[in-house]
């Protein structure tokens, strides 16, 4: 099990380009475009209840440092060493739709000891990129999440790890 990673713009051509990643606990960190806010959700990818069915997505938790333009922690978020704490109120997303732009910077997709931008994996076509619970069985697995330094990764990350996992490395 894992997270497959597509970009949308290819789904239902014969050029689909999906790559799968295999990781069964993540988060998921951006910064807001204009605040410069960091944000951070824990998810979980879990096989489902019923056999024979597709792993789900599950939100542990999520993190913000503090409210932005359109995006402010929820009512019940919680003020702890200088992160707003609280949990989705979605448990199971089918899919996380993430809007990739030549003018922010990439998600950071992280598992205790890395971070590596959503690039590392997959290249933007400054449009949305899907990311969604699977299983490698059609996909070849790209390189385990807490693997060593990848040589044809980015030459540096300048994203700080999530504040879940403060003494994880950057990307390499």
């Amino acid at each position: 099990m894992g997270v497959c990673l597509t970009l949308s713009a290819t789904l239902g051509t014969a050029a689909l380009q999906t790559v799968f990643v295999p990781v069964d606990h993540f988060t998921l960190c951006w910064m807001h475009a204009i605040k410069k806010v960091r944000w951070e959700e824990d998810y979980s990818v879990v096989a489902d209840a019923d056999r024979g069915q597709p792993p789900v997505l599950q939100v542990l938790q999520a993190r913000a440092r503090a409210s932005a333009a359109g995006m402010e922690p929820p009512p019940d978020a919680r003020l702890r060493n200088g992160w707003y704490e609280y949990t989705q109120h979605f448990a199971r997303p089918l899919e996380l739709r993430l809007s990739r732009s030549v003018y922010n910077a990439d998600y950071d997709l992280c598992s205790p000891g890395r971070c590596r931008p959503v690039l590392h994996w997959l290249a933007s076509d400054c449009d949305v990129t899907l990311l969604r619970p699977c299983c490698c069985s059609a996909i070849d697995p790209i390189e385990r999440l807490d693997a060593g330094p990848s040589p044809t990764g980015p030459a540096a990350d300048p994203s700080p790890p999530p504040a879940k996992y403060p003494n994880a490395t950057q990307s390499q």
